[in-house]
């Protein structure tokens, strides 16, 4: 039963590691195999896709999790939907595409479907140039027709705005869209969902004040929630977009206890930015021009936001926000594939502002560079490690010791 399942995992999972050539990995996969051999039992198959997934083995677990599906004749994709999440978030791409193929074609459950065809387009959107954005919007516009606009396909509706906003910057008709779709029947968190999406293209749009009633009202709707709390801190970002940067702060403190470590440490991050360049500069110009570049950056105008934060670097030397503008910018190169640029403003901040917040994330950075793009694991090892053994409460620790621990020399797949 489950309960033996999840024990078994609870035990087991102290002794085995990412590493497919730890000593107890090996010997665990070894008696894994032998039991699916002697016994046909559905759990050997479950256990070995949990081992194969740990190590990053997407296609070694993609294979027990096909004959687990069809074991159980094709009664739930779930598991293998989980599976394609977890390849998508590790940027395996070939075989997440594979899997959502997969459910494609194997279930007769249109919301499974579509997810499974969302999930397809956002791989397609990592790198797309402009003439496969045409191409995606047709596929998008497919859908539409095919799923239509109900309260069971939000996440198309979202997806679709989302896409006409920040990747063909049009987004008038993307808050038509969803404007209209708030009129149809759905839940207090379906509504949030929608209500986040619409601030977001509004914000894009600069409709800041008509972004902020609806950031507010989740926030006051769903107070404990997630939702609730992603909505707080865009009512801080945006704030921080306006040049309201009191009540961003205001807003802030209380996030800094939020649940989702992410939005905790974004929340301190932004805080730590408006509270330190306020103290240093009364009228606040640098800070100004930042939530400018910021900004621009938000919106996708990346060469005019790099060319902002190149303003605050050349007229602002050794003021606090140099390190921000510094991590920012490279944030930006790297995005228009200037990898050299990034890894020179990486570096500036490890000499310049060693002791600074931004350390560890300049560190993660410049090892994820080496690791690849420069394809230089030896140096990628050495920017992973100086974040194992000096910041063990950096929220990239993990990262780092798993992408350390990989390269040290242990296969993968």
């Amino acid at each position: 039963g489950k309960t033996s399942k999840s024990n078994i995992l609870r035990s087991i999972d102290d002794f085995v590691s990412e590493e497919p050539e730890n000593q107890n990995n090996i010997l665990l996969k070894k008696v894994l195999l032998e039991r699916a051999q002697k016994n046909p039992d559905i759990l050997w198959n479950e256990l070995l896709s949990w081992l194969f997934e740990k190590q990053n083995q997407y296609g070694s677990a993609f294979r027990q999790e096909k004959a687990i599906f069809k074991r159980m004749n094709g009664s739930s994709t779930s598991r293998l939907e989980n599976l394609g999440q977890s390849a998508l978030e590790n940027e395996e791409y070939e075989i997440a595409k594979d899997i959502y193929s997969y459910i494609i074609e194997n279930t007769s459950d249109k919301i499974v479907q579509l997810d499974a065809e969302l999930n397809l387009i956002d791989i397609e959107l990592v790198g797309a140039t402009d003439s496969t954005l045409d191409v995606i919007q047709k596929k998008y516009e497919e859908l539409v027709d095919i799923y239509g606009y109900r309260s069971q396909t939000l996440q198309l509706q979202v997806a679709y705005a989302n896409f006409l906003t920040f990747k063909k910057n049009d987004p008038a008709p993307a808050e038509k869209l969803l404007k209209n779709s708030l009129e149809l029947p759905m839940s207090d968190r379906g509504t949030a969902y929608l209500k986040l999406a619409l601030g977001d293209i509004l914000v894009f749009n600069k409709k800041f004040n008509e972004a902020l009633i609806y950031f507010s009202q989740i926030q006051q709707k769903l107070k404990n929630d997630v939702l609730g709390q992603n909505a707080r801190f865009k009512v801080a970002q945006t704030s921080f977009y306006k040049g309201d940067f009191d009540w961003a702060l205001t807003q802030l403190k209380v996030l800094r206890s939020s649940t989702s470590q992410l939005i905790a440490n974004d929340a301190m991050q932004l805080s730590l930015l408006i509270s330190d360049n306020s103290l240093e500069d009364s009228t606040q110009t640098a800070l100004k021009k930042y939530a400018r570049a910021d900004f621009l950056a938000y919106q996708n105008k990346n060469d005019e936001a790099i060319n902002a934060l190149g303003d605050i670097l050349e007229n602002h030397k050794g003021e606090k926000i140099e390190d921000e503008a510094l991590l920012k910018q490279a944030q930006l190169y790297e995005k228009l594939k200037k990898y050299d640029d990034a890894q020179l403003n990486y570096q500036k901040i490890i000499t310049f502002y060693g002791n600074g917040i931004l350390a560890d994330d300049a560190y993660y950075a410049l090892g994820e560079l080496y690791r690849t793009v420069f394809n230089d694991p030896i140096k990628a090892k050495e920017q992973y490690e100086k974040i194992i053994y000096n910041y063990q409460d950096s929220y990239y620790f993990p990262e780092a010791r798993k992408n350390f621990r990989i390269l040290r020399g242990d296969s993968i797949n």
